[in-house]
């Protein structure tokens, strides 16, 4: 049983859809679909990179912070980049787990590596600003 299955089967027994429905979602071809169309994968992709480039930006301003000032030197905002961070490429790494097919057949397989890019940056950003900020302590 291939990943993808078994999440589908996992989100079709929360939702309610059981049964037949829910075997033919998780034994869709991957066939090729709209370059504009938004399909569930897409959708994860998108999320899980918004995280990741949330976590970019808060690390980017917590790691100028400690650059600037002693203090607690932008510890909470190293933490919100870690846990962004970590979320984006969970999401990202998900949605590359699932995927079936390749790029242009709507699983969002290019989303969820770029999710899980920029999350590890957030993750690294985080990581620095935590090391400065006990250096300084």
């Amino acid at each position: 049983m291939s990943v993808r299955v078994l999440l589908l089967s996992a989100v079709a027994d929360l939702s309610g859809m059981a049964g037949a429905a829910g075997q033919e979602v998780a034994h869709a071809p991957a066939e090729p679909v709209g370059a504009y169309a938004l399909t569930a994968g897409r959708l994860w992709s998108v999320v899980g990179a918004l995280v990741g480039l949330a976590g970019v930006v808060i690390g980017g301003l917590a790691l100028a912070r400690s650059a600037r000032r002693a203090g607690d030197g932008g510890r909470r905002g190293a933490v919100a980049a870690l846990v962004a961070g970590l979320v984006g490429a969970g999401v990202g790494g998900l949605v590359v787990a699932a995927a079936d097919g390749g790029p242009g057949t709507g699983y969002g397989i290019v989303g969820g590596y770029v999710a899980l890019a920029v999350g590890l940056v957030a993750v690294v950003l985080g990581g620095l600003v935590v090391a400065r900020s006990r250096r300084t302590a």
